[in-house]
């Protein structure tokens, strides 16, 4: 090794190593949200098609990330409203996800749920919160062993990487921006 070349080694193993570790690229981590950072996040009445619709703040369940972006979502109370029987929960996404094939960009959605193959799964339509709009249909299913029923459960990504509704559950994965 000539000591030009020499050199040059050392003044880039000098150059990297004075990188700071945050200016490398990094995945996000999630963690569960707690029930004060889902009550600062989601609305005791939720914005849906023309009506604010109230939330059951009890079972909200979200994660959020270090940059505080949260994936989180409510039980509507929609009874004596319009969205009976056609939504169930709310969402709020600050990251992009897919959820069971479904891409949501940042934005707020309602979804519901109708029974598919009698108890095996359940067809989980998601709408834009403010239209009403389709956004795409995800397919929930049976949660193997599971004992515990959860009006919903958004589990971090490390764990198991699933929405729980009731039994039954869908995958999802973050997406990048």
């Amino acid at each position: 090794m000539t000591l030009k070349s020499m050199k040059s080694a050392i003044l880039y193993s000098v150059f990297v190593a004075l990188i700071p570790l945050n200016a490398l690229p990094q995945k996000a981590m999630w963690r569960q949200a707690t029930a004060a950072e889902l009550a600062a996040v989601l609305p005791a009445r939720a914005p849906v098609e023309r009506e604010h619709i109230e939330t059951e703040m009890r079972t909200a369940s979200g994660i959020v990330d270090e940059r505080g972006r949260f994936i989180a979502g409510v039980v509507l109370i929609t009874a004596g409203y319009s969205a009976e029987g056609k939504y169930s929960h709310y969402l709020i996404v600050q990251a992009p996800v897919e959820i069971g094939g479904v891409a949501l960009k940042p934005g707020e959605y309602a979804f519901g749920w109708n029974r598919e193959n009698g108890e095996e799964s359940l067809s989980v339509h998601f709408n834009q919160a403010a239209t009403g709009a389709l956004v795409g249909t995800a397919e929930a299913h049976r949660i193997a062993g599971s004992t515990r029923v959860e009006s919903l459960h958004i589990w971090p990504p490390g764990e198991k990487a699933l929405i729980q509704i009731g039994r039954f559950g869908i995958p999802y994965r973050l997406r990048e921006e």
